[in-house]
């Protein structure tokens, strides 16, 4: 078996650590029982130390290896997703409509169980930070961990991190250097006209057909204002308006969602809505005011530690896809990558029901692989000297 010998030998534990947090799912910030289960753990490791109560319920503890050197974080997500499960397993969610849809019950028993094994050995020169964060789903828990300054706080000098993902075979893990995963915007459009009966139009100001108008032209923005060659995603989600068939509403909203690697190109998403929404309102008589929400940036793997990263996966695993495409899902790591050097990878979750789905569940198979990954990264950044 690739995986570490000693991690695979307390692979039962880590499923007990596991199927007791799918138990117990918490949300966003909230993850109160959750940070108190991990902290337990970690004391009962022996780690150095554990620093509790930051992004309001995250945790960085620290393990001192044999010499001295730098610090690397390794980090996992804590939180669970607003859905009633239907998975029918004897562990399912105990909360009626919050459970772990996404596996983060999975990547912090990952991280426990890497914690366990370096705190035993300590093979390394310097201090591995494991890095328990809140609020991944919603809330950007590790742009908060970074505006705290955890970043500076612990030296932390390069950072890695894994996601499950379902499909890709379970032992194979998945990454590629640069972009890994899209930056996620989102915007809202309040359309005011002049409501009236169904039957006299020419006495109104139609929000709808202004909002027609906008969505629409916001089409054009990826076919005939972005290069082909590049990923962009402009897709409205949401219009709402009416209340009747014989009137002719006052107002409209518009929403939706806008994924971009390149800040060039989010910038000119950002323009050409503004443009778009200004002309269809003066062209159909009626006030409209776009609100654009930047949120999670793009998730940008630094080229060289992405290649040691795959390398150490492919020792650990039954295969490992170093040139694996991006993808426009969204990921908060981005925050902790904007600042330090490393790497995001992805874990086979195997064949199971897909992420922010009530039917999935994570594979406790893939638990000894993603922990002996991180235990073996820690390892690789941080090499002893003698």
């Amino acid at each position: 078996m690739p995986v570490i010998n000693s991690i695979a030998s307390f692979s039962d534990e880590m499923t007990r650590w596991r199927r007791h947090l799918h138990q117990n799912p918490e949300i966003s910030f909230d993850c109160v029982e959750t940070a108190a289960f991990v902290a337990e753990q970690l004391r009962s490791f022996g780690v150095d130390e554990i620093h509790t109560g930051i992004a309001k319920t995250g945790i960085i503890a620290l393990i001192h290896g044999r010499e001295a050197g730098p610090v690397v974080g390794l980090r996992a997500d804590m939180d669970a997703l607003p859905l009633t499960e239907i998975t029918g397993v004897d562990y399912a969610s105990t909360t009626p409509g919050k459970m772990h849809a996404c596996g983060h019950d999975g990547h912090t028993t990952m991280l426990l169980g890497a914690a366990k094994y370096l705190a035993e050995t300590r093979n390394f020169a310097g201090t591995v930070a494991l890095i328990f964060q809140p609020a991944e789903e919603n809330g950007g828990g590790a742009g908060v961990m970074v505006d705290e300054g955890v970043l500076d706080r612990f030296a932390i000098a390069e950072v890695y991190a894994l996601h499950n993902q379902p499909g890709l075979p379970l032992g194979h893990f998945m990454t590629t250097a640069g972009p890994i995963m899209a930056a996620v915007d989102t915007f809202d459009i309040n359309i005011t006209g002049r409501g009236g009966h169904g039957a006299k139009p020419h006495q109104t100001r139609d929000p709808i057909v202004a909002a027609v108008g906008i969505v629409q032209a916001f089409q054009t923005i990826v076919s005939r204002n972005h290069n082909p060659v590049e990923d962009l995603v402009v897709s409205v989600t949401q219009i709402h308006t009416g209340s009747a068939d014989n009137i002719i509403p006052e107002t409209a909203y518009i929403n939706g969602t806008v994924r971009t690697f390149n800040k060039d190109v989010q910038a000119m998403v950002i323009t050409r809505m503004e443009e778009i929404v200004a002309g269809q309102a003066a062209a159909y008589g009626v006030e409209a005011t776009l609100t654009y929400n930047r949120n999670y940036p793009a998730t940008i793997n630094d080229a060289a530690k992405a290649a040691i990263a795959a390398e150490v996966a492919g020792e650990v695993g039954l295969g490992v896809n170093p040139n694996g495409s991006r993808g426009m899902g969204a990921e908060d790591f981005s925050y902790f990558l904007e600042k330090r050097p490393g790497a995001y990878l992805f874990v086979g979750n195997g064949d199971s029901a897909g992420l922010h789905n009530p039917a999935y569940n994570f594979n406790d198979e893939a638990a000894p692989y993603g922990a002996s990954f991180l235990a073996r990264m820690a390892e690789r950044a941080l090499p002893l000297k003698g």
